[in-house]
């Protein structure tokens, strides 16, 4: 990983919270923070994300683009499309995505993002890209066993974690690069919906203040869930959780 400063801590609160000071310190562009061990790590919606030491990958990357807020939003996917494509990499051809930025397997999270856009006025400052792998995790709490997995638990052997983040970082820089040039997912579209859990399933859409069963059709070419309600009218999914049945316990 040419070009780029890899900074590895044995154990921190966040990669994101201590990539978030670092930027604000000047870091350069590609700077990416390492955990062995996350004790505060963050999730979507204030949730914590489990952290234990020697097992997983937790990372952040640091980005500053010089386009438009209102696209930044479309990080997040780009990154849950680069991700998938490592995953496969490592010989999990069956890793899926659910809208927007869950990675899948055997209908179980293994991958979680967290994408925080930081502005100077109405303009990007920077941009941190937190990256959340369940590598080499042999079991979990009994209340997570049916929504979380682990790449070892569906390989059945433990796996490199310095491999797979070397390749994870490649393919985002790839990805990311010709989301530059579009300024939109028309680059990705087809492959991220070849993936995408969400396509064609019944779908349960929660919104804020709001919830209703629908059918998932794909995204859009910026990002939005393009779903048929029961009433046959097509809605874009801005924002909100997206339940699918089968998948994190949703009968």
């Amino acid at each position: 990983m040419e070009n780029k400063d890899i900074i590895y801590y044995e154990e921190l609160d966040s990669t994101n919270t201590t990539l978030e000071a670092l930027a604000k310190d000047g870091a350069k562009e590609w700077t990416v923070v390492v955990a062995d061990r996350q004790n505060a790590g963050k999730g979507r919606r204030g949730r914590q994300w489990e952290s234990p030491k020697g097992e997983n990958i937790y990372m952040s990357i640091l980005l500053r683009p010089d386009f438009d807020s209102s696209i930044a939003s479309m990080i997040t996917m780009v990154a849950a499309y680069s991700v998938a494509l490592a995953i496969r990499d490592m010989g999990f051809g069956q890793t899926q995505i659910k809208w927007p930025n869950d990675i899948v397997l055997q209908g179980k999270k293994v991958c979680g993002i967290l994408t925080e856009l930081h502005l100077n006025g109405t303009d990007i400052d920077y941009v941190i890209v937190g990256v959340g792998v369940n590598v080499n995790t042999p079991i979990f709490p009994k209340e997570l066993s049916n929504k979380a997995t682990s790449l070892y638990l569906e390989g059945k052997q433990p796996l490199k974690r310095e491999v797979l983040l070397q390749c994870i970082v490649k393919h985002f820089e790839e990805q990311y690069a010709y989301f530059l040039q579009c300024q939109d997912l028309s680059f990705m579209k087809e492959a991220y919906e070849r993936m995408l859990v969400n396509k064609e399933k019944e779908v349960r859409v929660l919104e804020p203040g709001k919830e209703y069963n629908a059918y998932a059709k794909g995204i859009t070419d910026t990002g939005e869930l393009l779903v048929i309600t029961p009433d046959g009218c097509e809605r874009k999914v801005y924002a909100g959780e997206v339940s699918v049945r089968g998948i994190y316990g949703y009968i």
